[in-house]
């Protein structure tokens, strides 16, 4: 469209296509939504490259690695993490037709993976696995590490798959917007932090306050990203595109977060999503935390509820692991103890699933009407 960017055409000429330059578009990808309307995310030649590069870089890659790729390659993980990576680093993937639970592992085994990304939802139906179906590790002897991304992965969930199949993950965090990885944990023997999607590798990260500048460390702001793999706009939305990155090239995430003194970075939630009780900010994240923690529940999301004395309260839906019985009140008992009573759910809500959007992130904001049907 006349309006939009510089989008590359068809030539209608009999030569050939000219070589296209680093700054070129390259790919046209939407993000997931969870906060909003899709928006489309520009990501030049260049971008996509420095994406797959900051993949092989934290995680070591070279050409004797291989991939396991079941995530969809219409959503950035799949495409800059899984495909990328290993072509920038000279390594090769296995890619199946879909994500099977059950044919996880002997993919891996048949493959000869080193490594595969997952996304946190995708951890838990291999915890849900009959133990009959836990491989043996000798088996998976190039098999280097897993890697979770695209949502928070709750600590208990990450420390029940490492005790079970003795495989560390590796907990990371991407965007559409950066072609994908911006943090990661280091690999073993490095120190990994369970809570913390870890360090910045290829790019500039800082927290910062409402007006760009940086936080001191365990101070709430907003996580922003600099670097070569930050898009280099939205699809003909020139103002999201102004109010997502900054003159000096800054890209706003959107999430808040912490950086402690090792520059381990805690996401507490995005901006969008926060609960606001009594005036007082709550990260549904905590919550979710806090009822994931607990035996029975396989996946938990906190949401807002409007509140005529607090403005807003906390509730939550859960998902239970098969065979186990909701019990309401013993989830707020436990959420509170860890808690506090000023931010645990005061209702519960079981569901079967909850809404995700392809990514596997859960769409938070359509809780609270799918609750109400």
């Amino acid at each position: 469209p006349d309006n939009g960017p510089d989008w590359p055409c068809t030539s209608q000429g009999s030569g050939p296509e000219p070589a296209p330059d680093e700054g070129s578009v390259g790919l046209l990808m939407y993000t997931s939504g969870t906060t909003g309307r899709p928006k489309g995310v520009l990501l030049s030649h260049g971008n996509l490259i420095a994406g797959g590069q900051n993949t092989a870089l934290a995680h070591e890659l070279t050409a004797d690695d291989r991939a396991l790729c079941v995530l969809p390659l219409y959503h950035i993980n799949g495409q800059c993490v899984t495909v990328m990576g290993p072509l920038v680093s000279g390594g090769s993937v296995v890619m199946p037709h879909r994500f099977s639970a059950s044919r996880f592992w002997r993919q891996l085994i048949d493959g000869e993976c080193s490594w595969f990304s997952v996304v946190p939802t995708l951890i838990s139906y291999l915890l849900q696995l009959p133990e009959t179906k836990t491989p043996d590790r000798r088996s998976l002897s190039r098999l280097r590490f897993g890697r979770s991304a695209s949502a928070a992965l709750p600590p208990a969930i990450h420390r029940a798959f490492e005790s079970r199949f003795g495989i560390p993950i590796v907990e990371t965090m991407g965007l559409t917007e950066t072609a994908a990885q911006i943090l990661s944990n280091p690999l073993p023997p490095g120190r990994r932090k369970y809570g913390s999607p870890g360090v910045a590798y290829g790019n500039q990260v800082v927290i910062a306050d409402e007006h760009q500048h940086a936080c001191p460390p365990d101070t709430v702001g907003e996580l922003l990203v600099r670097g070569r793999n930050v898009m280099l706009g939205y699809l003909n939305n020139p103002e999201a595109t102004a109010d997502t990155l900054t003159a000096d090239g800054w890209l706003r995430t959107g999430d808040l977060g912490v950086m402690d003194e090792d520059g381990y970075v805690f996401v507490r939630g995005r901006i969008k999503e926060l609960i606001i009780k009594g005036g007082e900010n709550i990260a549904p994240r905590e919550v979710d935390e806090a009822l994931s923690a607990q035996p029975g529940v396989l996946e938990a999301a906190a949401f807002a509820r409007p509140c005529p004395d607090y403005g807003q309260r906390v509730e939550a839906c859960v998902v239970l692991k098969p065979g186990v019985e909701p019990d309401e009140a013993g989830l707020i008992s436990a959420c509170t103890a860890r808690l506090g009573p000023f931010k645990s759910p005061d209702r519960i809500h079981f569901r079967d699933i909850l809404p995700k959007g392809p990514s596997g992130k859960i769409q938070r904001l359509k809780l609270l009407d799918l609750v109400d049907l």
